[in-house]
């Protein structure tokens, strides 16, 4: 973890350090080299982007009573309308992906930008529970143009450490964002209801698209675009799924984000009803541990300019499994109390932001030719598996042990993905350069 990454002189376009195990031919056919440095400008208008669907679900969450009872239905009925947009997202991505592969990167960001627009103002007029939720479907749909856009762009213009850093920056901003998003929609829906929450999605929509149209230039020059409409999309991903690397590496990232929202879905029951914290001292606690995720991720960036990204997500991965132990142990017992519980728990969070960079760079280096295709099954794999880990902590009974189980659950399956579809813990063929 300690050693410096190396790699000889390179000759010509090739992957990045750290990327594809000696001996194996690289997938990709034209892996840029670093030739641009990102300013802060142009990191927080791919974070804002990549951020798009978290301030979505975010800002509408303290909302969700009010809607129930204005539209007069159920709690369940409302939290569908966060589900919905979660698999609206899942499946937007794997539409999108190809479509910014042939198009180009800022076609796609600009029309689903504006329908973003179109349905958020679509929302807040919405008379029913039927119609919010097919509307918050396609507000899922459309949003995730901006984000997985952000992660193609990242992939045309870097590879290996570069764009893990890059990727890790983007977690400033991603990170920060959600944490102050319940407030603000809190705030709005107090002074203008629900429905102005969406106007407000709206605005931001609206401010987000000029900020695209003006300052989001183009990566993916017309000679590099896939030709070909559904046929050609199938071939990319069937090229990607053959991959099974690429495959892990895809996985891994929706592994992380399985953590985090175990600890999302069943904080709020644990330290409220489990350890009778208010409301106030609970938003506190939220926003500390969201500066430990914040602060991993910043960790991450330093640290990949000296070490490569594999070598960090192998050492990370073990120590993430240990400390999900510890977190479960804790549960089981009482060991330590509240304190103990905290402790932990925010070790664990910050340790999350340090596997998605850096496996989601690794993942899109070997496929540059199908980015965009490429970034979608991994923005799906995550949406997906948020929308599959929601539910687990409730099922198993909502208490610490049943988060703390959950957050073990899916470090194991991290591990074992990383050391049974990856060679890196082999020996012979490990990425160690």
């Amino acid at each position: 973890m300690s050693s410096r990454a190396t790699a000889p002189a390179p000759t010509g376009p090739a992957p990045a350090a750290g990327v594809v195990p000696p001996g194996v031919v690289p997938t990709v056919d034209s892996a840029p080299t670093p030739q641009y440095r990102p300013n802060a400008k142009y990191v927080l208008l791919l974070g804002l982007m990549c951020a798009l669907p978290a301030i979505s679900t975010d800002i509408y969450l303290p909302s969700l009573p009010d809607v129930a009872r204005d539209l007069n239905t159920s709690a369940t009925a409302a939290q569908l309308t966060m589900t919905a947009m979660l698999i609206g997202g899942a499946v937007g991505q794997l539409v999108i992906g190809p479509l910014s592969d042939r198009f180009g990167r800022r076609k796609p960001v600009l029309v689903g930008v504006s329908l973003h627009v179109v349905t958020s103002i679509l929302c807040a007029v919405a008379p029913a529970i039927v119609p919010l939720i097919a509307l918050r479907t396609m507000q899922g749909f459309f949003n995730a143009s901006a984000s997985v856009v952000a992660m193609a762009i990242i992939r045309d213009r870097f590879v290996g450490s570069d764009a893990s850093r890059l990727m890790s920056r983007l977690m400033l901003v991603i990170g920060v964002a959600p944490l102050f998003a319940p407030s603000i929609g809190g705030l709005i829906a107090g002074q203008w209801g629900w429905r102005g929450v969406f106007g407000a999605l709206a605005i931001f929509g609206v401010v987000l698209w000029v900020v695209v149209w003006r300052r989001l230039p183009e990566t993916l020059p017309p000679e590099r675009r896939r030709e070909g409409g559904l046929k050609s999309a199938l071939s990319g991903y069937k090229k990607l799924f053959k991959d099974r690397h690429f495959v892990a590496l895809a996985i891994l990232p929706g592994l992380g984000v399985a953590v985090l929202m175990s600890y999302v879905v069943a904080s709020p029951f644990v330290l409220r009803e489990g350890y009778g914290l208010s409301a106030h001292q609970f938003s506190l606690l939220f926003a500390v541990n969201g500066v430990g995720l914040v602060a991993g991720a910043q960790v991450n960036a330093a640290l990949v300019r000296r070490v490569a990204p594999i070598r960090i997500v192998r050492v990370v991965l073990p120590v993430s499994l240990g400390l999900t132990l510890v977190l479960l142990a804790i549960a089981i017992t009482g060991w330590g109390g509240l304190i103990a519980l905290l402790v932990v728990l925010w070790l664990i969070l910050a340790m999350v932001n340090f596997v998605p960079p850096n496996a989601s760079a690794l993942a899109l280096s070997r496929h540059g030719e199908v980015a965009g295709t490429a970034a979608a099954v991994i923005g799906a794999t995550q949406a997906g598996v948020s929308g599959i880990v929601s539910p687990l902590s409730g099922l198993l009974g909502g208490d610490a042990v049943a988060m703390a189980a959950v957050m073990v659950g899916a470090s194991v399956a991290a591990l074992l993905v990383l050391a049974l579809a990856t060679p890196a813990y082999h020996r012979d063929g490990a990425w160690t350069v």
